[in-house]
């Protein structure tokens, strides 16, 4: 960790993976950081994550990589598969991962990473603040004033408070909810053993792979876990929950119809599920800035740039902002309070632009994934079993320019070009 003679006071609102990567970089970074965490307690709902080589170095840089690859299932290879099963493409993944981009390819279950995370903060000191909802933001000051009346002042507020962002309304002015996307998703586990017991399924628990499965107007992708033992289930068909409901309980009848004439394999899988609650899918309006003109306060992840989960970058994304942000904070200190500006201007330029990238590309793949069957679908599998990759394949990470694009950028190297090429003379 870098030591700081005079260290900027940074308060981090939310405790995510967004908001807690902002902060381990932060502190890793040398200054004093104190996340303010409107929950009771520490946790993560949900079930499976991936992590991409683009995040995974980064937490290599934060010392933790082994312990999160220990707690992690490494896919062999990316497999997309029509609705009634055959495999139409093939992206290899292991050790091609590592191989290429330096980094590998995890799957890992929420929960475990998010407790990796928390646990990496507290070993560097770094404040964790529970039941600690902010109320208000004084971007002048700048501080925020919890719930309870307590008012934190310090140098500068990240707010990584995710897609329901109280710090984002705030800074906009006006109310800013969720916008619904069309799609929800059912999120399922199911034990490995169970599906043993059925040599067609059995054979998906042998060699990890990432499956995908594309149908009209839905989606499946099925991964390991929990070193082999969980089966990680992500369904996304279309939003049929009423207005005003992000989550309920799952009809497992209702379910089942959806996919009664896909693979058997989906199929029997779906039998073996005895519970689940399906959750709409639902993402943010791009913002115009995401930095405050006094130059105190910054939004990250989430917070800014909510996506689709179709190319599997939301969280990752989130972890770039705040080994960018980090980066970047490691040049200056506490003298430079009233001259963050700059650097915040840069931070959202080195990240706007590739985070809009990403969430217009998940968005297209609904329209890749979720064909009707006809004569665009038989184009689009056509293309796929011909495995000529090229900048626009349908399978994005198999496509070379747009895998190269998602999985070789590193957060901390942007930081020390942007400061060698932009902001050292301001800062100097």
């Amino acid at each position: 960790m870098a030591v700081q003679q005079n260290p900027l006071h940074v308060v981090v609102v939310g405790a995510g993976l967004g908001g807690l990567a902002a902060a381990i970089a932060t502190r890793q970074a040398g200054h004093n950081v104190t996340i303010c965490e409107q929950a009771p307690a520490l946790g993560e709902v949900g079930a499976g994550i991936q992590i991409p080589p683009n995040s995974a170095r980064i937490l290599e840089r934060f010392g933790i990589l082994e312990e999160i690859k220990s707690l992690s299932v490494l896919p062999n290879a990316f497999i997309i598969r029509s609705y009634k099963g055959q495999e139409l493409n093939r992206q290899p993944m292991l050790p091609y991962c590592e191989n290429a981009y330096g980094a590998p390819y995890l799957h890992i279950h929420r929960a475990d990473f998010h407790k990796v995370l928390v646990k990496c903060a507290e070993s560097h000191g770094i404040k964790i603040v529970l039941n600690a909802h902010v109320n208000s933001v004084d971007f002048s000051a700048p501080s925020v004033t919890l719930a309870t009346g307590e008012t934190i002042t310090c140098d500068l507020v990240i707010a990584a408070d995710g897609l329901k962002s109280k710090c984002r309304e705030l800074y906009l002015g006006h109310a800013d909810p969720p916008h619904n996307t069309g799609d929800l998703a059912y999120r399922i586990l199911v034990k490995a053993s169970d599906m043993k017991k059925d040599p067609e399924l059995a054979k998906l628990t042998e060699v990890p792979m990432i499956n995908y499965w594309m149908g009209p107007g839905a989606h499946a992708v099925c991964y390991l876990l929990k070193g082999g033992e969980l089966y990680n289930i992500v369904l996304i068909c279309p939003d049929n929950l009423p207005e005003g409901v992000a989550l309920q309980d799952a009809d497992l009848q209702e379910l089942r119809d959806i996919f009664a004439t896909w693979d058997t394999r989906l199929q029997k899988l779906l039998e073996l599920v005895q519970q689940t609650f399906k959750w709409k899918l639902q993402n943010s309006e791009e913002m115009d800035s995401w930095v405050h003109p006094e130059g105190r306060f910054v939004l990250l992840g989430d917070a800014c740039h909510a996506t689709l989960p179709y190319l599997a970058q939301g969280a990752a994304q989130a972890v770039e902002d705040g080994a960018v942000l980090g980066g970047l904070l490691g040049k200056v200190t506490a003298k430079d309070k009233d001259n963050l500006r700059p650097l915040l201007d840069s931070y959202e330029r080195l990240r706007k632009a590739r985070t809009t990238a990403v969430v217009k590309g998940s968005t297209a793949l609904q329209n890749v994934f979720h064909m009707a069957d006809g004569e665009a679908q038989q184009e689009r599998d056509r293309v796929l079993l011909e495995d000529k990759p090229m900048e626009g394949f349908p399978n994005r990470w198999r496509d070379p320019v747009f895998q190269k694009f998602l999985f070789a950028y590193d957060g901390f190297k942007e930081a020390e070009r942007e400061w060698d090429s932009v902001l050292r003379r301001q800062y100097e």
